[in-house]
């Protein structure tokens, strides 16, 4: 009898990376009141793919989500998508951690929820990649597959294509129990009205430390590798404006750049067959522009 995937999906939040932003640091510490908080779109793509294999191979989804209350919304949002279960693990002595503190949280849950396979996205939009889900999973054995964009059940085992080297797509095998992370590939799906009004009903499990089993010196800064000494901000990602045109005066072209990067031309050069092609293209556009008579 083949086995029942039990699929656990991690779920995190992300700052938007994007100003405006009010965000203020003192020190160690970093004020983030006014920034606006939503799905890591790995994660999303990473619940997708799990809710798929329920769809077809009768797998169970628990989505787990750690962090304070808000959070909730984001879990409610699996469940009206077709996740069966909703965990959300709280503590506000683990936050402010590094990622060998929170594998050490991650792995006690993973081991509590006992899934055949782990889901959750490889990269955070606004931090970049984040070592401890994988971490978690290989500290209990675990193989781990990343940068995954599909993947199909092939016997007791999975087949993933992945993203390779400049562009390229590799397809590997994985036994399962295994833990996939995911690029943000996949669009989620759409839930209906009455699944998103059943969710607001539906039960969240909250665990705390004390559920798991665990001492709070093992999974907060104590047990950092690293420990914090200030915070930075994310690095911006500005509106994109359109080139200044020249004939404006000095003072309205600088205008026009502050209010954003310049944005590149397009549409002004096509892949030449060869050289000689390349460089009549290049007089052409130089013409146009009236760089050239």
């Amino acid at each position: 009898m083949a086995q029942k995937l039990e699929i656990l999906v991690l779920l995190r939040e992300c700052g938007d990376p994007r100003p405006p932003a009010r965000v203020i640091s003192t020190g160690a510490y970093i004020d983030d009141r006014g920034l606006r908080m939503f799905p890591n779109p790995g994660d999303l793509s990473a619940l997708e793919e799990a809710l798929c294999l329920a769809d077809s191979q009768g797998a169970s989804v628990t989505a787990v989500a750690i962090g304070p209350k808000r959070l909730d919304d984001t879990l409610r949002q699996a469940l009206a998508m077709g996740a069966s279960k909703a965990i959300r693990v709280c503590n506000h002595g683990i936050e402010g951690n590094d990622a060998v503190a929170d594998s050490n949280l991650l792995a006690r849950i993973y081991s509590i929820v006992s899934p055949t396979l782990i889901f959750t996205g490889k990269t955070l939009v606004d931090r970049g990649d984040d070592p401890a889900p994988a971490m978690a999973a290989i500290k209990l054995g675990m193989p781990t597959v990343t940068a995954a964009v599909s993947l199909s059940m092939s016997g007791s085992s999975l087949e993933v294509v992945r993203k390779s080297d400049r562009g390229a797509r590799q397809k590997v095998t994985a036994p399962i129990p295994c833990a996939v992370f995911f690029s943000s590939e996949k669009e989620p799906r759409y839930p209906s009205h009455d699944a998103v009004m059943n969710s607001m009903e539906a039960e969240i499990e909250v665990w705390g430390l004390s559920d798991l089993g665990l001492p709070l010196k093992e999974v907060n800064y104590r047990s950092a590798a690293l420990q914090a000494s200030e915070y930075s901000f994310p690095r911006l990602n500005p509106l994109r404006s359109t080139t200044p045109d020249p004939k404006l005066i000095a003072f309205d072209r600088i205008i026009s750049l502050l209010s954003g990067g310049v944005k590149a031309r397009e549409g002004k050069l096509t892949v030449a067959a060869n050289p000689d092609e390349a460089v009549e293209a290049l007089v052409r556009i130089f013409k146009d522009e009236g760089l050239l008579p």
